[in-house]
């Protein structure tokens, strides 16, 4: 018994005390609560909105009777979407454009950054300064368009990649890494060890650069996917539209065929047209939804150090 006690006593003392809050840090706290909840609020309800409109009855979302929940269950518009050949059409080139385009744009910043990262670089500085001048200064639109047009990529895919092939704000985060983890000391290890420049960048650079790499390929990639301006000036034949060229002519032109499997048995054309458009939004926000569960973890290590001024 007098052990059991001794034991318990020693439980409470172990325990660690509480600071009791003021009655203002408890209001904060409330107020602080109530805030995010009111900015949650603000960016779920839109989200359940979509989705509820997308696989409800597409007269009632035409009339407004869907506001929160589905309304006569049906996926008739996602059944309408695979039937329409721009709209998968659509999404095969953007996922083209997606995959070639980001290992295009994380390719060459990795080789842009890393030599601006090495001390021993002659005139980096001079390099650097170059780059950051693009982003303060640029031809325009109409030189731009001429550059594109002389290069003879107009109605190509690569118009959609070469133009936008490195962003410098990502050579500048990722070069600013490389000067975080990367310490000059092992690269002098691995030039003692027989290892050149080439060597080093390929089997040590490279592996240290898993979070970094992350991080550009999700800028890149949800920049590719999202894009529809250059594909608009710089695209004219429709084999070659982008999903979001697709989504655009339907939001805003609304060109939708009206020869699209049982479109007029169902409702009318105006129905049909306005469930495709929750449909198609939900179709375009789903590959970056699945894509950043598998960079998270990289991605806040790596923006953080990339982040901090080099």
């Amino acid at each position: 018994m007098a052990t059991t006690a001794i034991r318990m006593r020693k439980d409470r003392t172990r325990r660690p005390t509480r600071i009791r809050e003021s009655r203002s840090d408890q209001f904060f706290m409330i107020v602080t609560y109530v805030v995010l909840t009111l900015f949650l609020l603000a960016v779920l309800y839109p989200l359940i909105f979509i989705v509820s409109a997308s696989v409800s009855d597409p007269l009632a979302v035409s009339s407004g009777q869907v506001w929160l929940w589905p309304v006569d269950l049906n996926f008739n518009g996602y059944e309408e979407i695979l039937k329409h050949k721009p709209i998968v059409r659509g999404f095969a080139n953007s996922l083209f454009y997606v995959v070639v385009g980001t290992l295009v744009n994380v390719t060459l910043t990795l080789l842009a950054a890393y030599p601006l990262s090495r001390r021993d670089l002659v005139g980096r500085n001079w390099f650097m300064m170059l780059f950051v001048f693009t982003m303060m200064f640029s031809g325009g639109l109409i030189p731009t368009y001429l550059v594109v047009h002389d290069l003879g990529l107009l109605n190509t895919r690569w118009a959609l990649i070469l133009p936008t092939a490195m962003a410098v704000w990502n050579v500048i985060i990722t070069r600013t890494y490389y000067q975080v983890t990367i310490p000059h000391e092992l690269l002098e290890a691995a030039r003692i060890d027989g290892c050149d420049d080439i060597g080093f960048f390929w089997r040590i650079v490279i592996p240290l650069s898993k979070p970094i790499i992350a991080v550009n390929a999700l800028f890149y990639a949800v920049g590719h996917w999202n894009q529809f301006f250059n594909a608009l000036i710089y695209l004219t034949n429709e084999a070659l539209f982008p999903l979001q060229l697709v989504l655009r002519e339907i939001l805003i032109q609304s060109n939708i065929d009206p020869t699209m499997a049982d479109a007029a048995e169902l409702a009318r054309r105006r129905e049909l047209r306005d469930l495709l458009k929750y449909c198609l939004i939900v179709v375009a926000s789903i590959p970056p939804l699945l894509a950043y569960p598998f960079v998270q973890k990289h991605f806040v290590r790596g923006i953080m150090i990339g982040s901090l001024k080099g």
